[in-house]
């Protein structure tokens, strides 16, 4: 995809952009290798598809949500910075945190932010952690290639707000999506809609799942990682 197509695909899902967007892009792209010749953030390296893979990947997001009513957003192991920096780019007015285990990946995140003169907030920690201190406390919370879809729900949807959103960006999730129907139910949260779509260019199938918060979690619901892995949560017949 190059950049003029990009901006042409951007424009049918009504996306507003102004030049200094951009121009962030193409500094973001050029850091990103920069950046990854000597710390691995990324095997997609070629511009045309940093430009499809991570830039437009990340604003297919949407199609499954109004960005323009989200007052917050967490981008749980958003890695070198998709979808929360790009959506963040795009949308300045959302509070955006971008969540991390990995401590060279949010130095990246930290020095880039600064560079494209961007507000946002990036945390080193495991989403499990950062959990206690968070619950029930954002808009929007995404993920993309994090984890499987049960394991990421249980990650994320303890710090959504009531009446918020989780919207996982998967590939195939033939595999996954039955498997994680329980523990998104018994953490209140409903499938409202599953949008698949080919990427641009039949790249590749993407599925956004877009999942409603109906009530607020309780510090008890939280698991460690290793229990959320061993043992998934089911629903008592």
């Amino acid at each position: 995809m190059t950049k003029d197509e990009f901006i042409k695909e951007i424009t049918k899902l009504n996306i507003a952009y102004t030049s200094d967007m951009l121009d962030k892009l193409e500094v973001y792209k050029e850091y990103l290798k920069e950046y990854n010749e000597h710390t691995n953030l990324t095997r997609i390296t070629d511009d045309n598809d940093i430009y499809l893979k991570h830039f437009y990947d990340s604003l297919t997001i949407i199609k499954g949500i109004d960005l323009n009513k989200i007052n917050n957003l967490l981008d749980i192991g958003s890695g070198a910075g998709f979808p929360g920096m790009v959506i963040k780019i795009f949308y300045p007015n959302i509070s955006v945190t971008l969540l991390d285990s990995n401590n060279k990946k949010t130095k990246f995140l930290e020095s880039l932010a600064k560079k494209l003169n961007l507000n946002v907030t990036v945390v080193n920690k495991r989403v499990e952690d950062y959990a206690k201190d968070n619950l029930n406390k954002f808009d929007l919370v995404t993920g993309r290639a994090v984890a499987s879809l049960r394991v990421l729900s249980e990650l994320s949807l303890p710090l959504v707000k009531k009446d918020g959103y989780f919207l996982p960006l998967k590939a195939n999730i033939d595999n996954e999506y039955d498997d994680a129907l329980d523990t998104i139910s018994i953490l209140n949260g409903i499938v409202e809609k599953i949008i698949t779509f080919n990427l641009y260019k039949d790249e590749g199938i993407r599925n956004i799942i877009v999942i409603k918060k109906i009530d607020n979690s309780c510090l008890k619901i939280l698991r460690t990682y290793d229990k959320i892995l061993k043992k998934p949560l089911v629903k008592k017949v």
